[in-house]
């Protein structure tokens, strides 16, 4: 039998990368087998809708890793406020760490698929994973649903915002500006003990 070949999740990996650093029309195919050592042949058989899927795939999985990063912070911490602390500085240490180059797999898709319905649906789709994933912690730490939403609405967009501005500013200034505004927002929305709940449960496990 064969050895199942690993050129898919190879090629998603390094479109991430590159989309991350270029932006997605700067993102050549070519570029992506390129880091991704795959056989040429591989895009159009993994990827038969081209670079758009590869685009698409590429931001299903920024989108679960940053939901379970979120899920494995919150089992290390006690507080929304601990959580936010952890969600932000996570994002800051990723950035100034790649010198200032990595930004979100997400954020050029909605940015420059204005005319892509795909990217635009897959944009949308990747950002509400992470909102839903952090709201639910959020509310697991004992706040109001209504609140936890608007935390992680607030989180999120905060992140982006501060990914951009530090870019170009080359400073991690903005990620800590952002990150003191929002742990005394947490705190004013009422975070208090964790649900009764004996252990953390994912976004998943809910919908089972």
């Amino acid at each position: 039998m064969g050895q199942r070949s690993d050129a898919r999740p190879k090629m998603i990996k390094a479109a991430r990368a590159l989309i991350r650093e270029r932006g997605y029309h700067a993102t050549a195919l070519s570029d992506v087998l390129e880091l991704s050592a795959a056989p040429r042949g591989s895009v159009y058989f993994h990827f038969p809708g081209g670079k758009t899927q590869l685009a698409v795939e590429a931001a299903k999985a920024y989108a679960r890793d940053q939901a379970e990063m979120i899920e494995r912070a919150a089992e290390g911490v006690n507080s929304a406020v601990e959580l936010v602390t952890a969600y932000v500085t996570r994002a800051r240490e990723n950035l100034v760490k790649s010198n200032y180059l990595e930004g979100c797999t997400i954020a050029p898709l909605v940015l420059e698929g204005a005319r892509e319905p795909d990217l635009l649906n897959a944009g949308s789709a990747a950002f509400s994973h992470i909102i839903e994933g952090l709201a639910f912690q959020f509310a697991f730490f004992g706040m109001d649903r209504a609140d936890a939403r608007e935390l992680a609405e607030v989180s999120v967009s905060g992140v982006q915002g501060a990914l951009v501005t530090a870019r170009a500013l080359r400073s991690p200034a903005p990620f800590d500006s952002m990150l003191a505004i929002l742990t005394d927002r947490a705190a004013r929305l009422g975070a208090s003990e964790p649900s009764e709940v004996g252990d953390h449960i994912t976004t998943e496990e809910t919908h089972a």
